[in-house]
């Protein structure tokens, strides 16, 4: 098994080349954040809600507890600070750039997929009926009895995108993400029965599930919207992940698929010198047995010249 040639792939050793060859990669994460943005900005589908649906839609309008903010700095910035940690301690460009692109393609595709079918569907909230009426009373439509929603137009926008729900695949995603990393980091699939391994890894696992269950107990999502929002978030990030890393039971699990190839062009790269060399030197050693075969040619054929003429001067002095 291959293992990491410390301080040999730092930031000022290969990162530039590892950015440059993965900047198509930066703009597209660059675009997903766009489109994230704009799918925020737009104005969801206002699905038909009459006065009998209300009756599920009655509970209290409470504050999250785990607000907004916090779920980037659980999802995001808790791994990478991680990926930073173990970058200081193996010196491994590779493993920290794409630790970091995999985690953020997880979060952003995901957070991509799940604003754009809360849109499509604008299921109402289970606290829909306070923020359509803040002031307790309902006002409906004569002939349709749909609501007539007289409350802030922003606190009913968000009312409607309860399908599925963001917090928690936004979570799922980074979290499970860091929890496929974990287990190729601390080999938790190496067959030796270390259990210790196995809870380390389900930690995430077990913070990602309590943002879910706080998402319902505010009631700001159905149960279903949960489930659906962890299983997406899983779902990529498990794609995302295997896209830039080996299946953690791998025995090159604790690596990016990049690092090992630049591993494999890099001896190749030797060998090839290594073969050039050689091939001159044996050239070298070729010429100079050519010049001395020549050199030794031109003695022998010299020294028959001269008997030659010895023989004739002697022939001559006898007559």
């Amino acid at each position: 098994m291959l293992e990491i040639q410390s301080g040999c792939h730092t930031v000022r050793s290969h990162g530039i080349e590892v950015a440059r060859v993965h900047i198509y990669d930066w703009l597209i994460l660059f675009v997903l954040v766009v489109i994230d943005i704009i799918l925020n900005v737009v104005e969801p589908f206002h699905r038909f809600v009459g006065e009998d649906m209300m009756t599920d839609l009655k509970y209290p309008l409470r504050q999250n507890t785990v607000p907004f903010w916090a779920v980037p700095v659980i999802a995001m910035l808790l791994p990478i600070a991680v990926f930073l940690i173990l970058y200081f301690i193996r010196r491994d460009i590779y493993d920290l750039h794409h630790a970091i692109m995999g985690l953020l393609f997880s979060i952003l595709i995901t957070g991509v997929i799940t604003d754009a079918i809360k849109n499509a569907v604008g299921r109402p909230r289970p606290d829909f009926f306070w923020r359509c009426f803040p002031d307790g009373q309902g006002v409906f439509d004569p002939v349709t009895r749909g609501v007539i929603c007289t409350g802030d137009k922003a606190v009913i926008k968000e009312g409607h995108k309860s399908f599925p729900s963001g917090h928690t695949s936004w979570t799922f995603a980074g979290l499970v993400f860091f929890a496929w990393y974990l287990s190729g980091k601390i080999r938790v699939f190496d067959r030796r029965g270390h259990i210790a391994k196995l809870c380390l890894v389900l930690l995430p696992l077990l913070s990602a599930a309590l943002v879910g269950v706080s998402r319902v107990a505010d009631y700001w999502h159905h149960w279903q919207d949960v489930f659906t929002g962890a299983l997406l978030g899983t779902v990529v990030a498990s794609f995302c992940y295997l896209q830039y890393f080996p299946p953690p039971h791998d025995v090159n699990g604790w690596g990016p698929y990049a690092y090992f190839q630049m591993l494999k062009e890099s001896q190749n790269d030797l060998q090839s010198s290594t073969s050039t060399i050689q091939r001159e030197q044996q050239s070298e050693l070729e010429s100079v047995y050519i010049d001395s075969r020549h050199g030794m040619e031109m003695s022998n054929g010299n020294t028959r010249d001269t008997s030659a003429v010895l023989d004739r001067v002697e022939s001559d002095w006898r007559h």
